[in-house]
């Protein structure tokens, strides 16, 4: 069945990304930026697009370009870069954040929506000093985690898989089951502090 238009048009923008990939970028993981016209309307991007910081006013919708990827209703931003197939790794420096959500989604999830409240996005959120799982705006807790300053996420895309790692222990924390249909893309949702990602990673010994 034919792509509609409008998907067909994202496909080829985000897909472009993936093209021309080489043997040591492969095993290096895929490499990332934030999309800054994804960005809801209370999230400023840093450091060159790798990072993100919430701001509890934030711009003013009228001000901002009328662009219909940016998230309307959620504080909510997805990478530059799809994933289509294989392993890849990145990790997220937390800074002064009690609450956010971190994964992969549909490229053309509802930008009404938020990650982790419908079937198209697979999330680690944290809240309440707590890690849980997040598919249809169900929460599981995650045990064997507090709140590190660092985070790593391991995408298999091949296997359907996506797991939280500890960092500082380089060792799965939990994993998720998935059902990808299409292209993915890291996102990201933030609502306070800031979040910095370093995306091209190599997949670490073991994992």
């Amino acid at each position: 069945m034919a792509l509609p238009f409008a998907r067909s048009l994202r496909l080829c923008h985000w897909g472009a990304r993936c093209l021309g990939v080489t043997a040591v970028e492969a095993r290096r993981g895929v490499s990332f930026k934030l999309e800054e016209k994804t960005a809801h309307s209370s999230l400023t991007l840093f450091k060159d697009g790798t990072g993100v910081k919430y701001g509890l006013v934030g711009l003013e919708p009228s001000k901002l370009a009328l662009n219909v990827e940016r998230f309307r209703e959620w504080a909510v931003v997805l990478a530059d870069t799809v994933v289509t197939s294989g392993r890849h790794y990145w990790e997220v420096t937390v800074k002064r954040s009690q609450q956010f959500r971190v994964g992969v989604a549909d490229m053309d999830i509802s930008r009404d929506s938020c990650i982790g409240v419908d079937d198209r996005s697979w999330v680690f959120s944290y809240a309440q000093r707590k890690w849980y799982t997040m598919l249809a705006n169900k929460k599981a807790p995650i045990e064997g985690i507090g709140q590190p300053e660092k985070v790593g996420l391991l995408l298999d895309y091949d296997a359907q898989k996506l797991s939280l790692v500890d960092v500082s222990q380089v060792a799965v924390v939990h994993t998720l089951r998935t059902d990808f249909q299409g292209p993915v893309v890291p996102a990201f949702a933030l609502w306070d502090g800031e979040l910095l990602t370093h995306s091209g990673l190599e997949v670490p010994t073991g994992l």
